[in-house]
């Protein structure tokens, strides 16, 4: 399930912890935040406006794009922006595109 999911909100310490295990972290902050403020290790980024056509990509493609293996529908994700209100609609539209 999305990490997000049950608690909508995690401290840096709870996402070192996850991110021990398997899960995809998505930071949907624009190119030039991560150009300008640096890149959080482990993770991968995807600009919200480029997320819900991300996750609808064909697995191959997401690959080729994000040098990622893209998440199945079940797989944990965690999504991270600035100040949190990115990541909760990067939630939002992975759920409406069935991911739990």
């Amino acid at each position: 399930s999305l990490c997000a999911g049950a608690a909508p909100s995690l401290s840096y310490r709870e996402l070192k912890d996850l991110k021990k295990n398997d899960v995809l972290h998505i930071d949907v902050r624009e190119r030039w935040e991560i150009d300008r403020d640096g890149k959080i290790p482990a993770s991968i980024n995807i600009p919200l406006g480029e997320l819900v056509e991300a996750l609808q990509m064909d697995p191959v493609e997401f690959k080729e794009q994000y040098n990622q293996k893209m998440p199945s529908k079940s797989d944990p994700v965690v999504f991270s922006c600035l100040a949190g209100t990115r990541s909760k609609q990067a939630l939002a539209f992975a759920m409406s595109l069935g991911f739990n």
